[in-house]
Order: C-alpha cells, then structure tokens, then sequence
C-alpha cells in the first residue's frame, strides 16, 4: 500500500489517502517531541512533510514513517489483518 495524498494539518495531526482508497485524518501527536520525532517541534518541519517514491512519508533530515503503520493508525486495524500472512504460523518438527 502507497500514501498518494498527504496534507498537515492543525499541529501533528495530517490528512492522508491511500492507493487502496483509504482516507482520513491520523493525529501523530502521541510521537511528537519522542527521539527523532523531536525535530517536528522546530517551527515548519512537521508541515514540511512530503510523500516518498515508495509511498512513506518524509521529513527534513531523512525522517520518515512507513505507510503500514500510518495505514494502522488510520483504520484501525491489526497486522494481522493488513498483512494476512502474518495469521498463518510456521510449524516446526
């Protein structure tokens, strides 16, 4: 799954759409001011936000979150559910 839309808006929060049609807005302020997250603090980095060729999203300084967990966020589902694969278990002899 890619992000093809990205939009900030009020502070840590942006509206995303996905290439499967998922749309919403996703409030990242629970990461805000956490490690890396800290430079979304500095007035503009956090509106600075941009869609990678792969579908991330990215900030100044090579920051960026993957569109899976972005996705989660948004819809509210498992792993297990976005990736089904992850339901099925290896068994070993």
């Amino acid at each position: 799954m890619k992000i093809i839309f990205v939009k900030p808006m009020s502070r840590f929060a942006i509206e995303v759409g996905f290439d499967d049609g998922a749309h919403g807005i996703v409030d990242l302020a629970d990461i805000a001011g956490r490690g890396v997250f800290s430079r979304w603090l500095k007035e503009g980095v956090f509106e600075s936000v941009k869609i990678t060729a792969s579908g991330a999203l990215e900030w100044p300084g090579e920051l960026d979150l993957c569109p899976d967990s972005i996705y989660m966020r948004l819809t509210g589902k498992t792993p297990e559910e976005v990736f089904p694969i992850l339901k099925k278990q290896l068994v070993y002899a």
